[in-house]
């Protein structure tokens, strides 16, 4: 059964999540290293990872959106929320996460809900995707280390 308590807030288990530098080139084939045998849930977690946001080089999930993946008889379903409200990316954001994951082979059926409580907030991002957003020149809010040593709260 999926959780639908979102109120923890808390980062994704980046120990949980699949390498994203390995086997994700931005195309997911639906098979990668699960060939029907494997965990289907796990599965559904890389398409997920080769999901970028819109306006940022950081898939979905390092960014947090990914509140809960459920599936069950070969039915996904998704609790994602957006950075923030009326963001003008998130049917683009809701249709290209339940495109990749319904290229997951052993998935028939895709349901994404956006949902808006808890808000997401910075705390959310993994580290990864902290990374990306340093590259990207993005400073996180918060943080103490900074890229750019001329870089100053």
């Amino acid at each position: 059964m999926k959780n639908t308590d979102h109120s923890d807030n808390r980062r994704v288990d980046e120990e949980e999540l699949p390498d994203p530098e390995q086997d994700v080139d931005g195309e997911y084939d639906g098979n990668s290293e699960y060939d029907g045998n494997g965990d289907l849930e796990r599965a559904v977690w890389t398409a997920l990872v080769t999901v970028e946001d819109p306006e940022l080089p950081v898939s979905i999930v390092d960014l947090g959106l990914i509140y809960d993946v459920a599936v069950h008889d070969g039915d996904a379903e998704i609790d994602l929320t957006v950075t923030y409200s009326g963001c003008p990316g998130q049917e683009m954001i809701v249709d290209d996460a339940a495109g990749a994951v319904q290229a997951v082979d052993g998935i028939d059926n895709v349901s994404v809900t956006v949902v808006d409580s808890p808000q997401w907030s910075v705390d959310r991002i993994t580290e990864h995707g902290r990374e990306k957003l340093g590259e990207f020149g993005l400073a996180i809010p918060g943080e103490t280390e900074h890229a750019d040593p001329d870089c100053h709260n």
